[in-house]
């Protein structure tokens, strides 16, 4: 059995079932089918709409008296104000779509053929072979990271036995296709998003080439007859340049692309496909041992009853796979659904969630070894400053910048969607502290001083907008509620819930920080430091629960299973609540998993591994990740189930699983601090810590039994493995072998 290769023995029957491929602009699920072959296509600017003002005019005289309905505890009130004045118009946001399907219909290949496909993570080929009558009908595809093209190849072991027709099916509302020689274009425009007009043009471009037999335009299709071989060419692009700029040319763009492409074989496209993913998939590898030697979805089926501990490295080889395919330098972020979409309007508009879900997907990049990756979020922050300072400014009256819950293509900051999900202000807080560590991870000072004005940005906006609780003393966010959960029946804004003030916490620690190594800012940091003494603090309920709320509300909060466990960012992904440093806190962190229980959603169940495994747990974390791997939570494709279909799982999920082998906290490595003992021996290469560091370890029966670690800078490390704990000093570029008992 090849290590990271998913494989089946019948082609897709669902989207679900469907293999993924991308470049990190463009991306396509392949179907693998006999008589039919799928192909259905997204490009990462193809959203609805256009650039829009979604800021409520009502907005700034309304905050005042939901602020003081939430002081008077008239939760519902505030809710209903909120609703009806502050919320953004539109009240959603637009939706990230699909370019629709190339659809291939072969001549003289029945349904029901026998198959094989499979999809190799380590070269980024989708395959399937199919064998009838003695013939081997041969089918790859590759998305090229170089020349921006799908490239899908087409053969037979027969000479002339490939004939098809290949047309587009698009569901957009307007768009038309036309095949021209070798050409078939479909081009036309985005669908709108509520009142605002589709202001994007598009277009998708596809070249065949053939060795042996004809090609022919017939209307909107394109006709191949006859051939030995047919390599396709697929180009899309739009006229997005940036949030304001729609000056791009999409036809020019396409041509251009097939221009430079055509000139290379398929070979040679997925020599270059798989050198470009190669160069970033094998700086991490994972092995805990050999899977059984069957299909991947019979394997995910398996492990319900029979863990199969391979299926947990396959899960992490493919998060890393995923995340290489939807986010790479110049493209779009990954979003809910990375960049595999078959909807024009998908389940929560597959946009940019960012009270978890947007981060969540990039758990991974860092200690995964994948930090180029990282580059299109903090892209992304950085144009989310510029549209927050206006929302603050004319929402709230404030410096700095904002963004709520959720954001898209057009980088809007306006809450959306309804008060209960998204009047929460501290998105984009927690969005700039994954520029904070990219930095912890490489320290650059070029690098923080052009991240400085975003986090001093964050922080000002909070200085300013931060109100005294009357009960507490403390200064508090408000309105604000803890993501997505109900304190009361009906309600879950608030003031001061516990998540914010740890993200809080963390954005001040980050900013005082960067103006120290900066030298600039004394004034500020100082403002800093006081306004994060007056946060509230992080309490213990009355059944030992890690408290949500400033008020002891968790044990009549009307889901007790609810899947965010918002205040439990202090564990993870922050540092704030520690085994070692804060035991009462991470007791009660370890209570409120317990009352919220270990099934949950996809996400949810990834979050609640890492959870685990920072609090040591290696056998519960295990626990739930077998119910990540279930049939409920993970499709037959690997991909994750909210259900629907988020992304977030499978990277939370990848996350996670290296949490359970390698921590950072601060200056020390703990290793193997949450072991299962499911995973007896193994071997982990290629972790990164911040430094940044690099480390191979290996274990048999439980026990560390090797330990290489590699620095980039000078400095020292204390590395801990159980009670034992070595301090090592690192010299650039040397690799320094550890030995502890």
């Amino acid at each position: 059995m090849t290590r990271s290769v998913l494989r089946y023995d019948r082609p897709a029957a669902e989207w679900t079932e469907a293999l993924p491929v991308g470049n990190g602009r463009l991306g396509a699920m392949v179907y693998g089918g006999t008589r039919t072959e799928r192909l259905q296509l997204n490009e990462d600017t193809l959203w609805s709409g256009g650039p829009y003002d979604p800021i409520n005019p009502e907005a700034a005289e309304a905050l005042p008296r939901v602020r003081e309905l939430l002081t008077q505890g008239r939760f519902v009130e505030a809710d209903e104000l909120t609703d009806r004045s502050v919320m953004a118009r539109p009240i959603k946001q637009a939706a990230y779509s699909t370019a629709g399907e190339l659809v291939i219909a072969f001549e003289g290949v029945p349904d029901g053929a026998s198959v094989r496909r499979s999809l190799d993570l380590a070269t980024a080929l989708a395959s399937s072979e199919i064998l009838l009558d003695g013939v081997t009908h041969r089918r790859r595809v590759v998305a090229s990271p170089e020349h921006q093209v799908i490239a899908v190849h087409l053969a037979a072991s027969e000479p002339g036995a490939v004939s098809a027709r290949l047309a587009f099916a698009c569901p957009l509302q307007d768009a038309r296709a036309v095949a021209e020689a070798d050409e078939l274009v479909l081009a036309g425009r985005n669908d709108p998003h509520e009142d605002t007009p589709g202001a994007l043009t598009f277009t998708a471009r596809v070249r065949a080439v053939t060795v042996g037999g004809t090609v022919r335009a017939d209307g909107d299709a394109l006709v191949i007859e006859g051939a030995d071989e047919v390599t396709l060419l697929v180009a899309i692009a739009t006229s997005y340049a940036g949030p304001d700029d729609l000056s791009a040319d999409p036809g020019e763009i396409t041509s251009a692309q097939l221009r430079a492409a055509v000139g290379h074989s398929f070979d040679e496209l997925a020599a270059g496909t798989a050198a470009a993913h190669g160069e970033l998939f094998h700086r991490l590898t994972l092995d805990i041992g050999e899977g059984p030697d069957l299909p991947t979805d019979e394997r995910l089926r398996r492990n319900e009853t029979d863990d199969d501990p391979a299926l947990a490295a396959l899960y992490l080889d493919y998060a890393r796979y995923l995340l290489i395919c939807s986010s790479r330098p110049g493209s779009q972020p990954a979003n809910l659904q990375g960049i595999w979409n078959p909807h024009t309007d998908p389940p929560w508009g597959s946009k940019y969630t960012v009270n978890i879900n947007t981060e969540m997907n990039y758990w991974p990049a860092e200690i995964g070894a994948l930090p180029e990756l990282v580059e299109p979020l903090d892209r992304l922050v950085r144009e989310l400053a510029v549209a927050g300072e206006r929302t603050a400014r004319e929402m709230y009256g404030a410096r700095g910048w904002v963004c709520h819950h959720n954001t898209d293509l057009w980088r809007a900051t306006a809450p959306i969607d309804g008060a209960r999900w998204g009047m929460w202000p501290t998105g984009g807080a927690w969005l700039s502290l994954h520029l904070w560590q990219r930095y912890v991870y490489a320290p650059d000072a070029e690098y923080l001083a052009s991240i400085y004005p975003i986090l001093r940005g964050a922080c000002e906006f909070f200085l300013d907008v931060l109100v005294v609780d009357p009960e507490t003393g403390a200064l508090v966010t408000s309105p604000s509620l803890s993501p997505e959960n109900e304190h009361h029946h009906g309600t879950s804004l608030v003031s001061g819930p516990i998540m914010d003030a740890q993200i809080l916490r963390d954005l001040f620690a980050a900013t005082v920080s960067a103006a120290e190594v900066l030298e600039v800012d004394d004034e500020l940091a100082h403002e800093v430091r006081a306004t994060a003494d007056r946060l509230p603090a992080n309490r213990v309920g009355s059944h030992g629960q890690l408290q949500e709320w400033q008020h002891d509300w968790d044990a009549q909060a009307p889901e007790q299973d609810h899947r965010h466990v918002s205040h439990l960012y202090g564990l993870y992904p922050s540092r704030q609540i520690s085994p070692d440093r804060t035991p009462e806190l991470a007791a009660g962190a370890r209570q409120t998993l317990l009352d919220r229980g270990d099934e949950s959603t996809g996400w949810a169940t990834a979050w609640r591994i890492a959870l685990w495994a920072r609090l040591r747990d290696g056998d519960h974390a295990h626990q739930v990740l077998r119910l990540l791997l279930d049939t409920e939570r993970t499709y037959p494709n690997l991909l994750d189930s909210h259900p629907p279909f988020q992304i977030d799982g499978n990277f939370g999920g990848a996350a996670a699983i290296l949490e359970m082998l390698v921590q950072a906290d601060g200056e020390t490595i703990h290793l193997l601090p949450a072991l299962p003992s499911a995973w007896p021996s193994g071997r982990l290469r290629g972790v990164r810590t911040p430094g940044p560091c690099t480390l191979d370890l290996a274990w048999a029966d439980g026990r560390l039994t090797e330990l290489t670690i590699t620095g980039e800078r000078a400095g020292d490390r204390t590395i801990r493995y159980g009670e034992t704990e070595v301090r090592v000093t690192l010299e650039p570029g040397s690799a320094v072998q550890v030995a502890l008992a």
